[in-house]
């Protein structure tokens, strides 16, 4: 299915043009999704415990690790939007981690985002089962 059948509104430019921390703030939700989506399928749907396992995925700390584990998977093309991510300027500052390490998971965010926008639907599930899957950094979860 194409991106514009199941949601209308696209972004005003391409994705390549557009800001990396808009990338990121997509990227962020896609992911969230993503894992969210792979806990409901697993045997344990108790609020709190998803609640738990999904922090073990979306935090700053699990996205900087899988970024890094990713790295020689990734085409130019996907280094270079990485990139692009990780040295944006933000006007927000981190809560509860290091500014480096949330800057490269922005990175992330902003590469899953790309992505999702380009509708390299194949790509993106190889890179985001990958960081889940038992090649994967695990994050303290079964496979």
């Amino acid at each position: 299915m194409e991106l514009t059948t199941l949601f209308p509104h696209q972004p005003s430019k391409d994705p390549g043009l557009l800001h990396p921390l808009a990338l990121a703030y997509l990227g962020d939700a896609v992911y969230e999704v993503f894992v969210r989506q792979y806990l409901i399928s697993r045997p344990n749907n108790k609020p709190n415990h998803m609640h738990r396992e999904a922090t073990s995925f979306v935090s700053a700390k699990a996205q900087c690790r899988s970024i890094e584990a990713l790295m020689p998977m990734l085409s130019e093309e996907e280094i270079d939007i990485y990139k692009r991510g990780r040295n944006a300027k933000s006007a927000t500052s981190p809560k509860n981690t290091d500014v480096v390490v949330y800057r490269i998971s922005t990175g992330f965010e902003c590469l899953i985002g790309y992505l999702y926008l380009r509708g390299r639907w194949d790509r993106l599930r190889e890179l985001m089962e990958w960081t889940i899957g038992e090649k994967g950094m695990n994050h303290g979860t079964e496979s």
